[in-house]
């Protein structure tokens, strides 16, 4: 019962990390007006999972960027 498999959480954070990556990507088209960078600071966050969903957060209450 109390055996993790280290493949098997390797594979869960490389999951977590792509997701928080693509979530603040398509996040940051719509919220920024530098979708790479904010990409790149979402990726580097993803590292340490509560900065991760902390970032994500803050992405989603942020208003949207007016378009010209």
């Amino acid at each position: 019962m109390g055996n993790i498999n280290a493949s098997l959480m390797g594979q869960m954070m490389f999951a977590f990390i792509l997701l928080i990556t693509l979530i603040s990507y398509f996040l940051s088209k719509k919220k920024t007006t530098t979708p790479k960078m904010t990409t790149l600071i979402g990726f580097l966050l993803a590292f340490i999972p509560p900065l991760g969903l902390i970032y994500i957060t803050f992405l989603v209450l942020k208003d949207d960027v007016e378009k010209e």
